[in-house]
């Protein structure tokens, strides 16, 4: 059990909540679909990035500094992660 302190957010819509880290990308696309990455399996660490995130972390080979510009990193709270997690993953056809 961890000692940590979760981190909180004060979310305009949602109130105080748990907070989430997502790229610029998908807070910017109010239209289309970007892709949703989750980049950490633990359930209380939620963290995600867009498609085109992906692509850059995969060629940069880590989080270095060109990821981090390209990425811009915003912090939300666990509902609007929720929400942008369902407007922005691919559904395919299987």
């Amino acid at each position: 059990m961890s000692n940590v302190a979760p981190l909180l957010i004060d979310c305009g819509l949602h109130g105080k909540r748990l907070a989430a880290v997502v790229c610029g990308h998908m807070v910017d696309s109010k239209v289309s679909s970007v892709g949703f990455v989750e980049n950490n399996d633990d359930p209380s660490d939620l963290q995600a990035w867009c498609e085109d995130c992906e692509e850059v972390f995969l060629r940069e080979g880590d989080k270095t500094e060109a990821f981090r510009d390209f990425n811009r990193m915003a912090m939300v709270c666990v509902c609007c992660y929720q929400e942008l997690k369902d407007r922005h993953s691919r559904r395919f056809n299987t």
